[in-house]
């Protein structure tokens, strides 16, 4: 999917190099005895007990002081307010936010070509049919909450993966434009919308895109196993002359260069009003009647993270409630929700005003994602050739 300011700060040689050289061992700190790991031992550190404890975790990626994300917009899924969450609540760690409008092939591409350079990218948020390519590149590490999501929306075999977040394919349209609204799928075929009907990439490579198709074949009588009619209807809109081959952001929404933006459910809504002046006032957001198509991101450590440390204290904050509720705030419906709502810990108002999530949307196994994902391989460039 195309997700997500190119801000590739180069990390501090001298930081990576002390916490290399350390010995391990134990200290007294204010939260007790924690241990000091080593950069390697920090490496295949699978929960924060590795550390001796959050205190360590804490002092570990401390000393690292940088952490390096990649495809995080900050209209993405509240993104913007969770980064700035973690800097403030870790001032010492300086967080390097990379092609923000990328997409989860990018982020395995930096991931290799910046392999043991201090700029590759510490954790993921990737989707599931380019995740389960690159298994190789995650590293295992249970949270503190691993438990709080259910065993099937997590590795429970490797602990490489784990849910994160999901939203609902929808269509994002400005009403200025199109008064009489979007009702059906088929009505992007009409002529007015010559030129004008976008998504978030090549399917073939992004995660939200492929997500475009496949709510595209269950409008189409086909399904998470046949998305054939999905890719069928984009040629025919290519052929029609309404697909938009650029690649829509905040900005082109803004500007009406894309007045049909095919994504998530949560981007439409935060490109619309809810984004201020920044957003395009007009903009209405529609989940088509029928079978809804959700996928949730998986969160995952680089194996070869230059910051073993702040990646793994990074997920610990991704998976507290505080977080996992500004997902919720953004309409993108957290993978702890079901627990938060037994512990009280979900903001109870939040839910009230965004709803509470589907329970007949459908999504994408490991299988289906495979097969979609060669599908569209072989079938994408000739259908909108």
């Amino acid at each position: 999917m195309k997700k997500r300011f190119l801000a590739a700060v180069a990390l501090s040689a001298t930081a990576v190099v002390a916490l290399a050289g350390c010995a391990s061992g134990t200290s007294a700190g204010s939260g007790g005895s924690v241990t000091t790991l080593t950069h390697e031992q920090a490496l295949t550190a699978k929960s924060a007990k590795d550390f001796g404890g959050m205190a360590g975790l804490e002092a570990a990626a401390k000393k690292e002081g940088h952490l390096n994300v990649i495809t995080l917009p900050p209209s993405w899924a509240n993104y913007g307010k969770i980064i700035a969450g973690f800097e403030k609540k870790y001032p010492q760690i300086k967080i390097n936010s990379e092609n923000p409008d990328g997409s989860s092939a990018d982020e395995v591409t930096a991931a290799k070509s910046q392999k043991g350079q201090s700029t590759a990218p510490d954790v993921f948020d990737l989707g599931t049919a380019v995740m389960n390519q690159n298994l190789d590149l995650l590293a295992p590490y249970q949270v503190q909450n691993w438990s709080k999501v259910q065993d099937d929306w997590k590795d429970s075999t490797d602990s490489k993966w784990i849910y994160d977040y999901t939203g609902l394919m929808s269509i994002g349209y400005d009403s200025k434009v199109f008064p009489k609204g979007i009702k059906k799928l088929d009505d992007l075929l009409q002529p007015q919308f010559k030129n004008k009907v976008a998504i978030k990439g090549d399917p073939t490579q992004a995660n939200e895109a492929l997500s475009a198709v496949t709510m595209a074949a269950l409008q189409s009588g086909g399904s998470v196993s046949d998305i054939q009619p999905g890719i069928d209807f984009f040629h025919k809109l290519k052929q029609a002359g309404n697909y938009l081959g650029t690649l829509p952001t905040q900005a082109t929404v803004a500007s009406g260069e894309t007045p049909v933006v095919i994504q998530w459910s949560f981007n439409n809504v935060g490109w619309g009003p809810a984004a201020g002046s920044q957003g395009n006032p007009n903009w209405k957001t529609v989940v088509l009647p029928g079978t809804g198509f959700g996928s949730y991101y998986n969160q995952a450590i680089n194996a070869d993270a230059p910051n073993p440390a702040a990646a793994r204290l990074w997920e610990e904050y991704l998976y507290s409630p505080e977080v996992q509720n500004l997902y919720l705030a953004a309409g993108a419906y957290p993978a702890m929700l079901p627990a938060m709502k037994k512990d009280g810990t979900v903001d109870t108002s939040v839910l009230k005003k965004v709803g509470d999530a589907p329970s007949d949307f459908v999504q994408l196994d490991a299988d289906n994602a495979a097969k979609a994902s060669a599908l569209l391989t072989s079938e994408w460039a000739a259908a909108i050739g």
